[in-house]
């Protein structure tokens, strides 16, 4: 493969410090950059999240902008449904979902894929995201459908 994962998803906001809040919280991020996207652009605020070890969220918060008020269901969101980030490891996926838990942005269940395990979190935004990772207890070559509850999260 000649690539290494993807570099930034960029999102819309109406509230950038609580979005900030949200993804250093729980995912232990880090705000690299945050002001006017450009010195003549002062309606336009770009804040720049690092998540991971080259992957970072690029949120833009514009004056008078709405977008970010839209919330549709899944598969009727466009081109882009949702996100998904990889957790480092088991255990920073429980530590995660521990965190997304308690801030309410989601529930117990944890979906056993096969390959990987999955939580679905929604952002302060309303962003639905997904946090995944690499399932211990996966079968070769077996693939499960969404909805199929993991055992160990039983």
């Amino acid at each position: 493969m000649l690539l290494d994962g993807f570099n930034h998803v960029a999102v819309l906001t109406n509230d950038t410090e609580r979005l900030q809040r949200f993804y250093t919280e729980v995912f232990d991020a880090e705000i690299v950059r945050d002001g006017p996207e450009t010195p003549e652009q002062t309606d336009v605020r770009m804040t720049v999240i690092h998540i991971g070890p080259h992957s970072e969220l690029n949120v833009f918060q514009i004056v008078g902008n709405t977008e970010a008020d839209h919330q549709t269901p899944i598969f009727g969101r466009g081109r882009i449904d949702h996100l998904a980030v990889q957790a480092e490891s088991l255990e920073a996926f429980e530590t995660i979902r521990d965190r997304l838990m308690t801030l309410g942005a989601a529930d117990a269940f944890v979906t056993d894929f096969g390959p990987i395990l999955s939580v679905f979190f929604r952002d302060p935004d309303g962003l639905e995201c997904e946090v995944c990772v690499a399932n211990p207890d996966a079968r070769p070559g077996a693939s499960n459908p969404p909805g199929t509850p993991a055992a160990r999260y039983a």
